[in-house]
């Protein structure tokens, strides 16, 4: 399936979801620019979270950005966003077109190495609204990212996330799909992955 501007997208097997996996979304010398860009210039921050009643650093660096004044709250944790900055609108812009959206907001991680990991969640805070558009942009180390169905557990698909790819989920995939990004010991390199989203 292609998407727009004829880049060929995958459309994942999963029921009750749309996602698509677009593998060349950015050629290698985009991708290392934005890597490198994204890594030294972006205001990184680590919060807490509290799992099982234990209060921990999360174990990954995150960033707001926004082009509204609408904050972002997961994990009981409350973002406030920063201005998009110079370098950030062009990138923006090419998925807003490639998505046919206009994403308000971008969330951003920070995997500093395969120790640093995001466990099982779904992206359906109130303030995404039903059914959201999530773009997720990956930079740096190639890590595998899972899914897993909300009812059937068993149900679960594996994907290598590569360098300049976009992973696109949208329609009901956040009600019927979990997705995490586990530990590895095979990857020490550094990861940047761009969220973007629209707060209602």
């Amino acid at each position: 399936m292609k998407i727009n501007k004829n880049i060929p997208a995958e459309r994942l097997p999963l029921q009750q979801s749309e996602i698509y996996y677009i593998p060349e979304f950015l050629s290698k010398k985009e991708a290392d620019h934005y890597l490198g860009y994204f890594l030294h210039e972006t205001e990184w921050r680590q919060d807490e979270i509290t799992l099982f009643g234990k209060t921990m650093l999360q174990p990954r660096l995150t960033a707001l950005y926004g082009n509204n004044e609408k904050t972002y709250t997961y994990s009981n944790i409350k973002m406030h966003p920063l201005p998009f900055p110079a370098g950030f609108e062009q990138l923006k812009d090419r998925i807003d077109l490639f998505c046919n959206e206009e994403f308000t907001t971008c969330l951003l991680n920070l995997y500093r190495h395969g120790n640093d990991s995001m466990g099982w969640h779904s992206d359906d805070e109130p303030e995404l609204g039903l059914e959201p558009v999530i773009a997720s942009l990956s930079l740096g180390a190639e890590r595998i990212f899972h899914f897993r169905h909300k009812l059937y557990k068993e149900k679960k698909y594996r994907l290598q996330l590569g360098h300049g790819s976009l992973l696109l989920m949208k329609g009901k995939t956040q009600e019927y799909w979990q997705h995490q990004l586990p530990k590895t010991k095979k990857n020490k390199e550094a990861r940047v992955n761009l969220t973007f989203r629209i707060i209602k």
